[in-house]
C-alpha cells in the first residue's frame, strides 16, 4: 500500500519539486495550492506514475483547511507525510516603512497556515501512532538581514513551532523536521517583488543558488531514514552563501 504525502503550495517551487521526487519514490499525493490550473497540470504529469488528489485551497482559510482535509477520499485521508510548504515573503523595505498589508500576509500564510494544516491533519497521526510533519522553514528564521523584519519572525515561529511540536508529540513515533533553506532560485523573489522581474532576476545574477530539487531530495531523505530517528532540523545553504559579518554604523 502506498503512502500519502500531503504537501501544501504545490504549484510551483519546492513544492512542486517534492511532488514529483515523491511521486518517483512510490508516494501518493495530496496535492494543494491557491493555483488550480497549475495543480491540474501536475496531476496530469504525476497521475501516470502514482495517484494524485488535488486541492485548490488557501491555507490561511481555517475553515476550508479543516473541511477540504476531513473530506479526503478514503483512499487518501490517512496522511503519512505533511509537508508544510506554503509561504511567502513580501518586500524588503525596513520596518518602519513596510507595509502592514504584506506584513498581515505573511504571518496569515507562514504562521497561521502552518498552524491550521497541522492541527487539521495531526490528530489522525497521533490516533495511528505514525506520520511526519516536515515544515519548509529558512535560514532567515535564525540569521537576520536588513528588510527581512516579519519574514524572518515567521520562519523563527516555524523553527520553535517545530521543537514545540516534537515535545508534544513525546511518547509517540510521529515524527517533526524543519527543514531551513538559503537562498534558492524559485518564484520566491519574484513574488516578494510583486512580478518584478528585473529585481527579481538580481537576486541570482553572478551566483548559484539552491535548486528545488535540492530541497525536495532532502524532504523524501528525513521522509525515508528509520522510523526510530527523528531529523529535528537540516539548514542548507548553496556553496556560494554563507553568513556576513555582524553590521556596525561607523556614521
Amino acid at each position: 500500500m502506498k503512502k500519502t504525502a500531503l504537501i501544501t503550495g504545490a504549484s510551483s517551487g519546492f513544492g512542486a519539486a517534492c511532488a514529483r521526487t515523491l511521486a518517483e519514490k512510490g508516494w501518493q499525493l495530496v496535492l494543494t495550492a491557491r493555483r488550480a490550473e497549475r495543480l491540474a497540470a501536475l496531476q496530469r504529469e504525476l497521475s501516470a506514475q502514482t495517484p494524485v488528489h488535488t486541492l485548490a485551497l488557501d491555507v490561511r482559510d481555517a475553515e476550508a483547511v479543516a473541511a477540504s482535509f476531513a473530506s479526503l477520499p478514503p483512499e487518501f485521508a490517512e496522511v503519512d507525510l505533511l509537508v508544510n510548504n506554503a509561504g511567502l515573503a513580501l518586500g524588503l523595505e525596513p520596518a518602519h516603512e513596510a507595509s502592514l498589508e504584506d506584513w498581515d500576509t505573511m504571518v496569515d500564510t507562514n504562521v497561521k497556515g502552518v498552524m491550521y494544516c497541522t492541527r487539521a491533519i495531526l490528530p489522525g497521526m497521533v490516533a495511528r501512532n505514525r506520520g511526519h510533519v516536515v515544515n519548509i522553514g529558512s535560514v532567515a528564521g535564525s540569521w537576520p538581514y536588513p528588510g527581512g523584519n516579519v519574514y524572518g519572525a515567521t520562519k523563527a515561529f516555524v523553527q520553535q513551532f517545530s521543537r514545540n511540536l516534537r515535545a508534544d508529540l513525546l511518547g509517540t513515533a510521529v515524527r517533526v523536521t524543519n527543514i531551513e533553506p538559503g537562498m534558492a532560485e524559485t518564484e520566491f523573489s519574484k513574488v516578494r517583488f510583486k512580478g518584478d522581474d528585473e529585481m527579481a532576476g538580481r537576486v541570482y545574477t553572478g551566483t548559484e543558488a539552491l535548486q528545488p530539487a535540492d530541497i525536495a531530495d532532502i524532504v523524501a531523505w528525513v521522509a525515508s531514514v528509520p522510523a526510530r530517528v527523528n531529523v529535528n532540523s537540516v539548514e542548507v545553504m548553496s556553496v556560494h552563501q554563507a553568513w556576513g559579518p555582524l553590521a556596525v554604523d561607523r556614521s
